[in-house]
């Protein structure tokens, strides 16, 4: 009975402790689930419920269900906006990370004199405030006072036209690509730096060129970081919204205001006047972004892959 009783004792003793441990673990995590829910999940939840509503002329705030869902996924400005940042996402972002690849394995090979100096130069734009950045591709776009002006009337005729309706996403994609082939060439850099060197002395025991070496190595090593990379671009582009935004103070007949989803969700809001849809459109995209993403993912983290 009194081993019994000092083991009765002893685990209320280890019960006790466990739970002041848990309660310590807990009085840390309150501070960021406080932040966590006022920062992240409130905004989500009101515009849920947001998108539940609509504000009517004649009876005020009404309960309309999945009506606003309805409307958006049959709104010919929406599944334009939509159509537009997806073919943007097909083209710029594979070119994007491209480019960012290519710099960073030119970087580690060792081979590049000055790579200090390009990696600095590459990565430069992307410490260029965004606003900044598009308002002087904008000046060097113009027709009239730009770079591409002055080139055009140096030839004789309009060779170049960046800011027309056929060429303008693809201006809007080079300023992008412009501003983050440095931060997608530092993540993959920083990944490069991460692979052992015994791979790479086996590989030359092997009499493996530096082809061979990058395409059997190194880009294989560096899946995650491209995973990683790709899932930011992916948000990226379904967020696009600054570029064409400020482009529209220069080209204003050529960018609508629902030119992507995002400038149509910030129109419908600030200048329609209308929250409830608005709030439908944002949440649309959110899902949109995430599903792609999620895909991406899983086709990045299959061993097969």
């Amino acid at each position: 009975m009194s081993a019994t009783s000092t083991a009765v004792r002893s685990r209320r003793r280890m019960s006790r402790t466990d739970l002041a441990q848990a309660r310590a673990g807990y009085g840390f995590l309150l501070p960021f689930l406080v932040v966590f829910g006022l920062v992240m999940l409130a905004p989500v939840i009101y515009a849920v419920v947001l998108s539940l509503f609509q504000n009517r002329l004649i009876g005020g705030m009404v309960f309309v269900g999945a009506d606003n869902f309805v409307g958006v996924l049959t709104d010919p400005q929406f599944l334009s906006g939509l159509g537009r940042v997806l073919l943007f996402l097909v083209v710029q972002v594979p070119i994007m990370l491209g480019l960012a690849l290519f710099a960073a394995l030119a970087i580690d090979s060792a081979r590049l004199h000055g790579a200090s100096f390009f990696r600095l130069a590459i990565f430069l734009p992307y410490a260029v405030p965004g606003v900044v950045a598009v308002l002087m591709w904008g000046f060097i776009y113009g027709d009239r006072f730009g770079l591409v002006g002055n080139l055009n009337r140096l030839v004789g005729s309009d060779v170049l036209a960046p800011l027309s309706a056929d060429w303008l996403l693809l201006s809007i994609g080079n300023i992008v690509t412009w501003q983050f082939i440095g931060y997608n060439m530092l993540i993959f850099f920083a990944a490069l730096k991460a692979i052992p060197h015994e791979l790479y002395e086996a590989a030359e025991i092997d009499g493996a060129g530096q082809l061979r070496i990058v395409t059997s190595i190194k880009i294989p090593s560096i899946r995650g970081a491209v995973v990683i990379a790709s899932i930011f671009s992916i948000i990226g582009s379904f967020q696009l919204f600054n570029e064409p935004n400020i482009l529209k103070t220069i080209v204003p007949n050529l960018i609508p205001t629902y030119y992507t989803p995002n400038m149509y969700a910030y129109n419908l809001a600030f200048l329609g006047q209308q929250p409830n849809y608005a709030a439908t459109v944002a949440l649309i995209m959110g899902v949109v972004t995430a599903v792609i993403a999620y895909a991406v993912q899983l086709r990045g983290s299959r061993k097969d892959a």
